[in-house]
């Protein structure tokens, strides 16, 4: 392999009357660089924008729901502390879940009510640990001894109302009477605000103790599921197939990949989609490697005519066209990675571009994985050699008597 690499090597070297040669190599090379850098920029804040997305929802969510087709839970207090002692799992909490109006002195709107119990260690709200969700959620004195509540910023702003202000919750669960139904309503005082940046949550989402919504609800010990919190969110299918067997009809469980399965698998798409799509620049590339490789055969006619003389051996010819290729292909691809990786360094760390509000995220999203950048590097590799193969074959099959004769 020595002397097929100094000869690869020698050839890469082009003289003034194969400059045309040398300016494809060069223009091979920036067009593996260009090609391989997009890619890693480009799936690295895909892949940013999947995590960003999957922290804001399950800020929110819970990893997993355990729910039961009639709508009753019998014994949850036993389910849920068996539940609590498998390991991996961080906490379980009761939840339930319902539709009511929201009215102010100025405005009326639909809203999702959530009844929760901040006091089991669950993280129920992004940003709000479970010491201050119960702040937020207890009677306040100053207010009549009124139960808190907390509102999506959006839905605070959209109906005008502020941390201690008063608002009035309204269900269908009513009572009754000789005029007809009388909705059930209680009042509350907005004990603080909460911001996902989803405004799918922020608009419509609001959270009460779970007392208070059973109590509004009038169902005392009525929930409609058990939250469960796991240390590895990725770990949900392995937790329901491995540890939660128990669970059985009329039970069932719903996970955060199942929930949100759409919005995932769309984003998935997307990056496999631009990956296709910008491998076509390294694949161009790959087409400029192998002319300049088919131009430097037909340049190098009567040295390949006098190594055959010599005793080369087709494989020996193939190696050194083959080499000179993948000398191309592989310098461009360390070039593209190592640029792609620094320019994923600095969005990520100085965060320059701006998005616009349109998007859940104020600044461009980025996050490296290796897996990524190794697959994009090998996948260029792999591309740059398949290009060498057709020129290096052509060179190899040369005979070189006709090579001398007319060389």
């Amino acid at each position: 392999m020595a002397v097929e690499y100094f000869i690869a090597k020698k050839y890469l070297r082009a003289k003034r009357k194969e400059g045309f040669i040398s300016l494809i190599t060069f223009l091979s090379v920036a067009g593996v660089i260009l090609g391989v850098m997009a890619l890693v920029v480009v799936i690295a804040v895909m892949s940013g924008a999947e995590t960003e997305f999957r922290k804001r929802i399950l800020g929110l969510e819970p990893h997993m729901l355990v729910m039961n087709y009639g709508g009753t839970f019998q014994d949850k207090e036993g389910m849920a502390n068996r539940i609590r002692s498998i390991e991996g799992v961080a906490a379980v909490s009761p939840l339930l879940f319902g539709q009511a109006m929201i009215r102010t002195s100025r405005s009326f709107s639909g809203v999702m009510v959530r009844g929760v119990t901040p006091d089991t260690g669950a993280a129920l709200i992004k940003d709000l640990t479970p010491d201050e969700l119960t702040r937020a959620l207890a009677k306040g004195e100053k207010k009549g001894d009124l139960p808190g509540i907390v509102l999506g910023k959006e839905l605070a702003n959209s109906i005008g109302v502020i941390t201690g202000d008063t608002i009035l919750l309204m269900t269908a669960k009513g009572i009754i009477s000789p005029i007809g139904q009388i909705p059930s309503m209680k009042r509350f005082v907005v004990g603080g605000t909460f911001s996902s940046g989803m405004s799918e949550y922020d608009s419509m989402l609001a959270y009460v103790h779970l007392d208070q919504a059973q109590s509004l609800v009038r169902a005392p010990d009525r929930i409609s599921a058990l939250g469960i919190w796991l240390n590895d969110v990725f770990q949900v299918k392995p937790m329901a197939e491995n540890h939660l067997g128990f669970i059985k009809y009329p039970f069932y469980i719903r996970d955060w990949m199942d929930i949100n399965q759409s919005l995932f698998s769309a984003l998935k798409l997307e990056k496999s989609a631009m990956f296709v799509i910008l491998t076509l620049i390294i694949l161009v590339a790959a087409f400029n490697i192998a002319s300049a490789l088919i131009m430097m055969v037909m340049e190098k006619t009567k040295d390949i005519a006098v190594l055959k003389a010599m005793g080369a051996t087709h494989k020996t010819i193939r190696r050194i066209f083959i080499i000179k290729g993948m000398i191309i292909g592989v310098s461009g691809t360390i070039i593209g990675t190592v640029s792609g990786i620094l320019v994923c360094y600095v969005l990520k760390k100085y965060e320059f571009i701006r998005l616009p509000e349109a998007y859940p995220f104020s600044t461009l999203p980025v996050q490296l994985e290796y897996a990524d950048v190794a697959l994009i590097a090998v996948s260029a590799i792999v591309i740059c050699f398949l290009s060498t193969l057709y020129p290096s074959y052509k060179a190899s099959r040369m005979d070189p008597v006709e090579a001398i004769r007319y060389g």
